[in-house]
């Protein structure tokens, strides 16, 4: 791969800022080596690619893998919140998350 696409220790610092990734700068040059052989690979693939091969979004055909649906014996409303550490109005109760109403 002599045209390996070359990334700079500015390249990784700007990349990780942008992913809000703290990283110690004598760790850029290690990422940028890394980050350099991925795009180099991803280089290599895109020379493969040709117009005649159509895009597929998997390399083998997919099937559908769901089972039927079926109806069969499961816990009752309050079998299942038997074992919840707080309910109300017949539901789990779970501490507030978001400061919605």
């Amino acid at each position: 791969m002599s045209d390996t696409p070359s990334i700079t220790r500015a390249d990784v610092a700007h990349l990780a800022s942008l992913a809000r990734i703290d990283l110690p700068p004598e760790s850029l040059d290690h990422y940028a080596e890394q980050l350099a052989v991925i795009l180099g690979a991803v280089a290599q693939v895109a020379e493969v690619a040709a117009d005649d091969i159509p895009p597929m979004s998997h390399p083998l055909p997919l099937v559908n893998v769901f089972r039927t649906d079926e109806v069969r014996p499961s816990l009752t409303s309050d079998e299942a919140l038997s074992g919840a550490p707080s309910v109300e109005s017949d539901r789990f109760r779970v501490p507030r998350i978001l400061d919605e109403a």
